[in-house]
């Protein structure tokens, strides 16, 4: 076959396995512009109605007294963890080893504001109170994620959730939840946002993720913390003089998807089931607990990435661009997040895709006989 460009394949594809479909910027922007209507006001610097009436909506989603918008959740977190190790005059902060913190910032919270990240559990399995006990630092705060994207979105029983945040608590640290897809956890849970942040001090959330905005992110939790956290956001120069689109775009999101997430996580669901009985593929968590999932792939990365290209060229469904190493010998791992463009594939015809994926890979495998 003739070689072929990966971005014009991946711009001719209609169809998508994760998230939704991906609209073209203008249609974007003219949506957004329809959705704002002809009286709203932008934003200024972080005053006005459109963004501080999004922030006390959110906050009270998730019952907490006050809350921040600001461009990113590089910027919320490492905030909320300088306050925290600020009033407890302790710069250490324990979080688990596939922290975004620790894997994907380039050490701002060490480098930025002084904190010293304490790795707690295996990089491999969740967080657990075992874990935590083994601890010996005095810790200004814990952070959790839920759920934690580099394991396959595994979330902790409830029970187990409030054990951790009660060892926290009596040990006098705070307790911080990276909740960037905490929107796909309340099926898993069945309780309301505002429970689940009940158990926090200060919670992140983004809007960019499930949620399909722009960009975005948002801090909320006690008033004087929220306070701080704005002044910190302006010495990071977060605070920019308009925010509004992805304020809009935030706010659109959360009215599109919100209510979709109980079908994502069902869709899910049966999505993993239909894999996992290709020998191929093993898939993790299984069941997924939320509508996030890995798949383990078995098969040469070059050819099983070429053969995703060529099915996309030959179908129009782009199933991934990219594999991932993984820690079993022999696999590669695919993210795989389940949104609208997930839902208007049928289940069976995910499973022919990934058959005629796999079966593809292996043609390349087989070695050609001389004629």
């Amino acid at each position: 076959m003739a070689n072929l460009d990966p971005e014009q394949v991946f711009r001719r594809c209609t169809r998508f396995l994760a998230y939704h479909q991906r609209p073209p910027i203008g249609q974007v922007l003219r949506e957004l512009a329809d959705f704002a209507g002809p009286e709203c006001e932008a934003d200024r610097y972080g005053q006005g109605e459109l963004i501080a009436g999004f922030e006390r909506q959110i906050a009270e989603l998730l019952g907490k007294p006050a809350a921040v918008f600001m461009p990113s959740g590089t910027m919320c977190q490492p905030i909320a963890l300088r306050i925290w190790a600020d009033q407890r005059g302790v710069r250490n902060v324990a979080f688990h080893p596939t922290c975004h913190l620790e894997l994907h910032e380039h050490k701002a919270y060490q480098l930025l504001h002084g904190l010293h990240g304490v790795l707690v559990g295996s990089p491999y399995q969740l967080l657990t109170l075992a874990d935590l006990a083994a601890l010996r630092e005095r810790l200004a705060a814990l952070l959790i994620e839920l759920p934690q994207r580099e394991i396959g979105g595994q979330l902790p029983a409830w029970d187990d959730l409030v054990a951790q945040v009660a060892w926290a608590r009596e040990r006098g640290a705070a307790v911080h939840l990276d909740g960037a897809r905490l929107w796909e956890c309340q099926p898993f849970y069945q309780r309301p946002y505002a429970e689940i942040a009940a158990l926090f001090d200060t919670v992140y959330v983004s809007f960019y993720k499930i949620l399909g905005g722009i960009a975005g992110a948002l801090l909320a939790g006690p008033a004087d913390v929220i306070a701080e956290a704005r002044v910190w956001q302006r010495r990071q120069g977060g605070n920019l003089v308009h925010l509004y689109p992805y304020v809009l775009a935030a706010q659109r999101g959360l009215a599109q998807h919100l209510d979709r997430v109980p079908l994502y996580c069902a869709k899910a669901g049966v999505l993993a089931a239909t894999l996992a009985a290709l020998p191929e593929i093993v898939v993790m968590p299984d069941p997924p607990q939320t509508n996030m999932m890995h798949l383990f792939i078995r098969g040469d990365r070059a050819r099983l990435e070429r053969a995703a290209l060529e099915l996309a060229d030959a179908t129009g469904v782009m199933l991934f661009r990219t594999l991932s190493p993984s820690q079993i010998p022999g696999f590669h791992k695919l993210e795989l997040t389940v949104g609208e463009a997930t839902l208007e594939l049928a289940d069976q015809e995910i499973a022919e895709l990934f058959s005629g994926l796999l079966a593809r890979a292996a043609a390349a495998d087989a070695p050609v006989e001389a004629p």
